[in-house]
C-alpha cells in the first residue's frame, strides 16, 4: 500500500452503544481481575497442609480448596475472593471470624483468552501472557506475593493479533469488559512515550477502529506493529534458474516490517548485475488492508534506484505481499505474474493500478 487516502475518518463503532463508558480508573487498576490460569496462596489461620495451599483458578472461575465447595475467584479482584472464602469458611465453621483467618496472595498471573478486531492484521481470539515451564513463578524459589504480567495487556494483545495496520486510529482503541467500555490513547507507544497501556483479563474484548487512510507513522516497527512479515519472492526469469541460485531463502523472505518494495528488490537479487539488465522490471501483487481489494503494481527497476523522489512510488511491504522481477526484453507481465500466483497457491483477480514507472 504506498500512498494515503486524502480523507481521514474514524468513527466511534456503534456497537458501543450498548456499553457504559467508563472512566478508565475503573479499569487500570494495580491488579487485573482474576482469571482462569492464575495462581494463588491460600493460607488458613492455625490450619498447617489440610486447606492451606497453592491453587488455581479453574477454567469456570471458580478456586475449590479440599472439602469444600468451589468458590468464586475469576472476574473479581484478589480482595474480593479473599473476602467470600473467608465468609465461606466462617459459616461452615472451618474457622473462627477472626480478620486475618484467610489470607490470599497472587502467586501468578495465567494467560489468558482476549478477542481482538478492526484494523489489525489478523482479527481473532488470542491467547496472551503464557509462561514457559521454564519462567513459572515459585516453582523453584517458593510461593512469591504478586506478579506483574506485562504480557497481559492491551499492547500486548494487539501485538498477538498480527499488530496494527497503517489505517488503524491508536489514538482510539476501545477495551470493553463486562458492560463497560474505556476509551484507550496508545499513540504514544508509536512515538516512543507512555501511553494508557491497561492489563486485560479472561473474556476482554479490544476494537481498534480505522481512519480508512495510510498512516506511514504505522508502516515501522513500533510496540503496536508486527515485528516483521513474510513476503513471497520470485527472481526465477533469465537471471537465476532456481530461487536457492537467486540467493533467495527463508531470511531474505522474512523482513522487518516497514521494508519498501527496493530494499525488498535488493534482497532478492533483482537490483544490479550487467547493464544487459538494466531494463529488468518488478511486479508487486498486494491486497489493500483497508478494504482487502487485491491490487498489482508494476515498476521499472532502474528508475527506482535512480528517481530521487522515489519514495512517493516505492511502496510500504505488507504481510504477504509477492513479488517477482522479471526482464521485459524477453519475459512479459502476464509471466511474471504467473509465476507469483503459482508461490502463493492462490488465483485472486488483479488490478494493474501503476504501470507508468
Amino acid at each position: 500500500m504506498a500512498s494515503s487516502a486524502s480523507v481521514c475518518n474514524s468513527q466511534t463503532p456503534r456497537e458501543l452503544e450498548a456499553y457504559r463508558h467508563a472512566r478508565i480508573d475503573e479499569f487500570a487498576a494495580q491488579t487485573a481481575p482474576l482469571a482462569p490460569g492464575d495462581r494463588l496462596s491460600v493460607r488458613i489461620l492455625g490450619d498447617a497442609d489440610r486447606l492451606s495451599g497453592t491453587y488455581v483458578v479453574d477454567t469456570d472461575g471458580t478456586v475449590r480448596l479440599r472439602g469444600i465447595s468451589p468458590t468464586r475467584a475469576g472476574g473479581g479482584s484478589l480482595d474480593a475472593f479473599a473476602t467470600s472464602l473467608r465468609e465461606k469458611l466462617v459459616a461452615e465453621g472451618i474457622v473462627k471470624p477472626l480478620r486475618n483467618a484467610v489470607n490470599v496472595a497472587l502467586i501468578e498471573s495465567g494467560g489468558v483468552p482476549v478477542a481482538v478486531t478492526g484494523a489489525v492484521f489478523q482479527a481473532q481470539a488470542v491467547r496472551i501472557g503464557e509462561r514457559t515451564a521454564d519462567s513459572r513463578i515459585g516453582l523453584k524459589e517458593g510461593d512469591s506475593s504478586g506478579d506483574a504480567n506485562g504480557a497481559r495487556s492491551v499492547a500486548a494483545a494487539i501485538r498477538a493479533a498480527g499488530g496494527v495496520r497503517p489505517d488503524a486510529d491508536v489514538q482510539r482503541v476501545y477495551l470493553i469488559r463486562g458492560q463497560a467500555y474505556v476509551e484507550l490513547d496508545l499513540s504514544g507507544l508509536v512515538h516512543g512515550q507512555s501511553a494508557q497501556d491497561v492489563a486485560v483479563t479472561a473474556g476482554d474484548r479490544i476494537m481498534v477502529p480505522s481512519r480508512s487512510c495510510f498512516d506511514a507513522k504505522l508502516a515501522r516497527l513500533t510496540p503496536l506493529t508486527p515485528p516483521g512479515i513474510r513476503v513471497y519472492m520470485s527472481n526465477l526469469t533469465r537471471s537465476a534458474n532456481n530461487n536457492a541460485g537467486a540467493a533467495i531463502g527463508k531470511d531474505t523472505t522474512s523482513l522487518p516490517y516497514g521494508t519498501r518494495l527496493l530494499q525488498a528488490l535488493v534482497a532478492a537479487n533483482c537490483v544490479g548485475g550487467s547493464y544487459m539488465q538494466s531494463d529488468r522490471r518488478a511486479v508487486l501483487i498486494s491486497r489493500n488492508p483497508i478494504n482487502g481489494r487485491s491490487m498489482v503494481i508494476e515498476r521499472d527497476i532502474e528508475k527506482l534506484v535512480r528517481g530521487a523522489d522515489r519514495d512517493a512510488y516505492d511502496p510500504y511491504l505488507m504481510p504477504g505481499d509477492a513479488i517477482a522481477c522479471y526482464d521485459s526484453r524477453w519475459t512479459n507481465l502476464s509471466e511474471a505474474v504467473g509465476l507469483i500466483s503459482q508461490g502463493i497457491s492462490t488465483v485472486t483477480p488483479a488490478i494493474l493500478l501503476d504501470s507508468a514507472l
